[in-house]
C-alpha cells in the first residue's frame, strides 16, 4: 500500500513538471480594407481553434481565439484599422479568459461575416481568414450610374468611388440603370491578383498585382474618354476577388466585355511576349496553355476561398449553346486585342489560344484574358513599370475593343440566369 502511494505521488508530481500546452503565436496579420469586403488574415505554424458570434446596440462583431499567445502581432493590429474602412470602425483585443484572447470589431454597417480556415500553400502557413461582407451588396451598375450623375452635375464623389474620366461631359447621363444599358457598350476591367494573392513576381520585386491594376486604372480611364463607352472595375485596389466573384460582378453589371489583365512568368528569364486567351470548349490549345489556365486558376487556393460557400458555375458540366456563341464572341474579340498588341510588344504566339481559365466562365459575356508581358524577364518587368508602356498597352486593348464592337454592336444581348 505504502508503495503504491509512492507510485502514485511521483505520478502526480511528473504531471505537475510537464509544461503547459504550447500556446500557437500569430506569426503575421493583415487586413485588406475595399468597398467590396474587408479582409482580416492571421497566419501561424498550427491551426487556430475559434468562434465568433454578433452583437446589437452597438453593432459589434466578436471572434474568441482559442490557445493563441496574445502577442506583439496580435497587439498592433487594432493599429492598422483605418479610417476609411467602410466596415469596421475600431478593433479591440485582449485576454478574455484563461486560453482565449477575444477580438471585438466595432461596426460602421450591417455585416455578413464569414470566418474559415486555409492549410498551408505556397509561401503561407496556417490561415485564419475574417471575411466581413456588407449585409446588402452594392449594386454595380447602380454604383455606375451614380458615379455618372454625380460627374455630370459637378458634385463630389460617393466615398471609395473612383473617377478617371477626363471628359466625362461626352457620355449622356443616365436615368435609371436599363437605360444605362441602351446608351453604352459597357466593359468589365478585371486586374488579375490581388490582397493575399500577389500573383508573379519579377527580379526586381515587381508584383504582378500591381501591375494589373495600374494597366486596369489607365484602360478605365481610355473607356471612360471614348464616346458611347464606359468601363468598371473588378477590382479597385489590393484585395482578393475568388474567380467566380469575378465572374459574377461583371454579370452584374451588365457588361457586355470582359477583360481580364495579368502579366504572365516563366521558369526561365528569356521568355517574352504578349498573348491573348478565350475559353476553351474542350481541352486547351497547347500544353502550355494549359499550364498558365492551371496555374491563373490556382490563384483562389493562394487568395483564399471559403469553400463553404456555394460555386455557382460548378454546377454547369456541359456548356450550353449560349456559352459556345458566347465564346465564338470571345475568340472574335481575341483576335482584335492580339492584333494590336503586336504593335506595342512581341507577340508570345501569334495566334488566340484557348484553355479552361475560371476567370472566363462568364456563360453570357464575351471573355479574354490577356497576359500583357512576362514580368519574370526582365526587359519585360522593366518596360511593364513605365506608364507610358502600360498606356500604350492599355491603347492597344482598347483598339482592339473598339475594332470588335464596330464589327459585333452588344444592343440587347440576352441575358441567362443561373440555377440555384
Amino acid at each position: 500500500m505504502f508503495e503504491r502511494l509512492i507510485k502514485y505521488g511521483l505520478w502526480l508530481a511528473l504531471l505537475w513538471l510537464l509544461p503547459a500546452q504550447a500556446e500557437v503565436a500569430v506569426s503575421a496579420a493583415r487586413l485588406w480594407p475595399a468597398q467590396d469586403y474587408t479582409r482580416l488574415t492571421l497566419e501561424s505554424k498550427q491551426a487556430i481553434s475559434y468562434n465568433m458570434f454578433t452583437l446589437d446596440n452597438p453593432q459589434r462583431l466578436v471572434v474568441d481565439l482559442e490557445n493563441v499567445a496574445l502577442d506583439a502581432t496580435l497587439n498592433e493590429l487594432g493599429s492598422k484599422v483605418s479610417g476609411d474602412d467602410p466596415y469596421i470602425g475600431s478593433l479591440r483585443i485582449g485576454r478574455f479568459k484563461a486560453g482565449v484572447v477575444r477580438l471585438v470589431f466595432d461596426l460602421k454597417a450591417e455585416i455578413k461575416p464569414q470566418l474559415f480556415s486555409l492549410k498551408p500553400v505556397g509561401d503561407y502557413g496556417h490561415r485564419l481568414v475574417l471575411d466581413v461582407y456588407p449585409a446588402i451588396p452594392a449594386d454595380p451598375l447602380m454604383a455606375l450610374a451614380e458615379q455618372m450623375e454625380q460627374k455630370l452635375g459637378a458634385s463630389a464623389p460617393a466615398p471609395g468611388v473612383v473617377i478617371a474620366s477626363p471628359e466625362p461631359a461626352q457620355i449622356p447621363a443616365p436615368a435609371p440603370p436599363p437605360e444605362l444599358r441602351n446608351r453604352l457598350f459597357l466593359v468589365a476591367i478585371d486586374a488579375g491578383h490581388g490582397g493575399e494573392d500577389p500573383g508573379a513576381r519579377g527580379r526586381r520585386g515587381t508584383r504582378e498585382k500591381e501591375v494589373t491594376l495600374a494597366i486596369a486604372r489607365r484602360l478605365k480611364t481610355q473607356i471612360d474618354a471614348t464616346p458611347g463607352m464606359r468601363a468598371i472595375l473588378i477590382r479597385d485596389g489590393d484585395y482578393f476577388i475568388p474567380l467566380v466573384g469575378r465572374v459574377e460582378k461583371a454579370r452584374q453589371a451588365h457588361a457586355d466585355l470582359f477583360v481580364s489583365i495579368h502579366a504572365d512568368a516563366f521558369i526561365k528569364p528569356h521568355a517574352r511576349g504578349s498573348s491573348v486567351f478565350a475559353l476553351s470548349e474542350g481541352g486547351a490549345t497547347s500544353a502550355s496553355a494549359r499550364w498558365l489556365a492551371k496555374k491563373e486558376n490556382d490563384a483562389d487556393l493562394i487568395g483564399g476561398v471559403n469553400l463553404a460557400v456555394k460555386d455557382p458555375y460548378l454546377a454547369r458540366t456541359l456548356l450550353d449553346l449560349t456559352q459556345t456563341a458566347t465564346i465564338n464572341d470571345s475568340m472574335k474579340l481575341a483576335r482584335h486585342v492580339l492584333d494590336e498588341l503586336q504593335d506595342v510588344n512581341t507577340l508570345h504566339r501569334g495566334h488566340v489560344e484557348q484553355a479552361g481559365f475560371a476567370v472566363l466562365k462568364s456563360p453570357d459575356i464575351p471573355s479574354i484574358l490577356v497576359e500583357t508581358a512576362f514580368i519574370s524577364n526582365p526587359e519585360e518587368e522593366k518596360r511593364l513599370r513605365d506608364g507610358v508602356y502600360q498606356d500604350k498597352m492599355a491603347r492597344a486593348i482598347l483598339d482592339g475593343i473598339k475594332r470588335y464592337f464596330a464589327q459585333n454592336p452588344a444592343l440587347s444581348r440576352q441575358r441567362i440566369a443561373m440555377d440555384d
